[in-house]
């Protein structure tokens, strides 16, 4: 096989894993009714076992102990015996897909919140704040500390009696166990901070209560960063030392390495690294754990791709790779590799809509991939064919939504016809791919591009779709994807016309797809504060231009995800781009040769102006709807979409009903502006029935 290495067995403790990939702990934000793993929890880690994974560890940042906060993120409860009978259901319904099922516990320290639900005291070392949580917290006591230790075996204890196959000690991500470690945090002089080996006390107390609990024959493993990238902090070589001093013990069943410490804005892009980022950017600091420990090592950071895990596993860097996103995109990867589908796996892009939705209190879901997470109701990863008639479907527009539609209208065995005014499939993805740091989220588009083309899609590429063109087909159904555009008309202020020549402001789509050269002087404004402007700032600072980017929100990039948001700023700042905030562009004028960009600030009122030669506005997108309107009289359902059945995920009742005309469907941007994975997520749920 090309994938011997990923099929290799490995045995870990007592447990023999099938093969060589692991979907490690996230917080999946899907644990409810005061942090029980629910149908939704089971049957997301359901599909990766029969999708062929050979380990998950499930829950990432469970707690063990009532103080350390679990509902912000919905995480899993380990501190009450209730959650055993829960456990049972999920071992059982991963073992019969022959995978292997742990859990990651934890206390969180001063790494959390306390205003709310029980409003816990949150305790640290030595009581000092952390940056990215902002919340205070007490220095621990003694008696704080031993409960603590105790709570950590006790949970032990419930995930070996609701037969999970270990648990995953985190000690990574500034939680308790390396807050103690660290001395930029822990600046005790008692037993417990000071020397190496007092910094080592509280872990290796927890390591010796949790062997003492499951004994010496259920998994115990620990995840740890590989350096903690601060001048004050534990270094590459202060974690080696740290990883070798557990090992020596022999009660340590494997460790999971990552790269980076993530209490800091700025550091915890680096935990998850998104597409900015090379491959596998931190598998040296993992390699060099393993060259000082004996147990397995596992892996996981920007391992995307079968034949990249393939290469890591084969060079003996590491002996498990983690490739917990892929698994995200597609958790049927592993069968796909065993049966030779490698060109079918969804893989996964690293937008990091998953994980930033997570950091934000959301559901962890996938932004190409709409199944994901949505198992229990029913949404199917693999599209069966329909037994019903063979339709003819009309799908208007290569976006997103178009694709998805296109592609499941296909698989369930219809006819169907995807039409695209463009030369190419994409729509806004396409856009999106022409910034510095956003190009591999084009690989969501490539994998639609190899799927319509298996399943024989009809595709007419650089045509406009109109009416007549759509009804000369016959189609029984037509579904219009046809997106939107710029919405730079909504202030008459702002001097927009259709007219190039005579517009005052230009979109960042103009800028992106290079419609309009760019300025040696411009501002931006941008009142979305998504991803589009700060692309489009990150692409004029790399073309030379001279960038202030200025919004009314709170900061530039306010709404793009926590992982995301520092590598934008990393490059901004470098590129000397002037960020503002709580300004609104209230008019632009022309004088001479330059324009002028008033703008008004929200809180007082007053003006000021900026002198640029270039002013782009980022303001979401208008629905383009013309041809839905010019279509709705000639369709039989009058191009209505039954919303109780679309949000029960059940057939549209006028699928079985008789009548004149098309059915007519919209979603996307042409229904109403979101984004990509609820484009695709319409597209899904609304296909799947046809």
């Amino acid at each position: 096989m090309a994938f011997d290495a990923i099929f290799q067995p490995i045995q870990i403790g007592n447990l023999t894993i099938r093969n060589r990939v692991v979907s490690t702990a996230h917080a999946e934000v899907h644990a409810t009714d005061g942090g029980m793993t629910t149908d939704r929890y089971v049957k997301y880690y359901e599909e990766k076992a029969k999708g062929g994974c050979g380990l998950c560890i499930c829950g990432g940042s469970s707690v063990v102990s009532i103080d350390s906060p679990q509902g912000w993120w919905s995480s899993v409860n380990l501190a009450t015996d209730r959650i055993i009978p829960h456990f049972q259901n999920l071992a059982d319904a991963v073992h019969k897909h022959g995978g292997k099922i742990m859990i990651q516990i934890t206390h969180m320290g001063r790494r959390s919140r306390w205003d709310g639900f029980d409003w816990s005291t949150l305790v640290s070392p030595s009581g000092i704040r952390e940056p990215v949580h902002r919340s205070t917290c007490k220095t621990i006591e003694e008696e704080d500390i031993w409960r603590i230790i105790g709570d950590f075996a006790q949970a032990a204890r419930r995930a070996k009696a609701g037969g999970l196959d270990g648990v995953e000690l985190s000690a990574v991500h500034q939680h308790l166990i390396d807050q103690f470690w660290s001395p930029r945090v822990n600046k005790r002089e008692d037993q417990w901070g000071g020397s190496f080996e007092n910094r080592m006390r509280f872990g290796m107390e927890v390591l010796k209560a949790v062997r003492a609990e499951v004994g010496d024959d259920f998994v115990v493993g620990m995840r740890i960063c590989g350096d903690e990238f601060h001048p004050d902090g534990l270094s590459h070589e202060d974690m080696k030392q740290i990883a070798a001093y557990y090992d020596a013990t022999g009660q340590v069943d494997f460790f999971g390495v990552i790269g980076s410490g993530c209490d800091t804005h700025d550091t915890l892009a680096n935990v998850i690294p998104n597409m900015a980022y090379p491959p596998e950017p931190f598998l040296h600091l993992a390699a060099g754990i393993k060259e000082v420990v004996k147990a397995p090592v596992i892996h996981a950071q920007n391992i995307k791709d079968p034949n990249q895990a393939e290469r890591i596993l084969e060079g003996g860097y590491v002996d498990l790779v983690g490739m917990t996103r892929a698994h995200i995109a597609d958790p049927h990867l592993i069968a796909k590799i065993k049966m030779g589908q490698v060109d079918q796996i969804k893989q996964c892009v690293g937008a990091n809509y998953c994980i930033d939705r997570q950091y934000q209190g959301l559901d962890v879901l996938c932004i190409q991939n709409a199944a994901t997470s949505r198992e229990y109701m029913g949404l199917p990863h693999i599209i069966e064919p329909s037994e019903g008639p063979t339709r003819t479907v009309v799908v208007v527009g290569g976006g997103p939504g178009g694709m998805e539609a296109a592609r499941v209208a296909a698989e369930r065995g219809h006819a169907v016809t995807l039409f695209e005014a463009a030369d190419s499939l994409g729509g806004q993805i396409t856009t999106a791919s022409k910034a510095p740091q956003r190009d591999q989220i084009a690989g969501i588009t490539r994998w639609y591009q190899l799927e319509l083309a298996r399943l024989g899609v009809d595709q007419r590429l650089g045509t406009r779709a109109d009416e007549a063109t759509i009804l000369d087909l016959r189609p029984d159904i037509v579904v219009l994807a046809t997106g939107g555009h710029p919405f730079l008309e909504q202030h008459p202020e702002w001097g927009y016309s259709e007219n190039p020549e005579e517009s005052l402001v230009v979109s960042t789509w103009d800028i992106l797809n290079g419609r309009v050269e760019p300025g040696k002087n411009v501002l931006i404004y941008d009142a979305i504060c998504e991803f589009s402007g700060m692309s489009a700032a990150d692409y004029l600072a790399d073309k030379g231009a001279k960038v202030e980017i200025v919004t009314d929100d709170i900061k530039p990039g306010a709404a793009v995800g926590g992982t995301t948001f520092p590598t934008y700023y990393r490059s901004l700042y470098q590129k000397e781009v002037i960020m503002t905030s709580d300004l609104m562009l209230h008019r632009v004028y022309r004088e001479g040769d330059a324009l002028v960009a008033v703008l008004e600030n929200e809180y007082t009122g007053t003006q000021e102006e900026r002198v640029v030669d270039q002013v782009v506005v980022e303001n979401g997108v208008r629905p383009d709807e013309a041809l839905y309107y010019a279509l709705k009289p000639r369709s039989r359902n009058r191009g209505q979409v039954d919303l109780e059945a679309l949000y029960a995920i059940q057939p549209q009742p006028c699928l079985s009903e008789e009548g004149e005309g098309p059915l007519l469907f919209r979603l996307g941007d042409c229904s109403a502006p979101r984004n990509t994975h609820a484009a695709i997520y319409d597209a899904l749920r609304l296909c799947k029935d046809f």
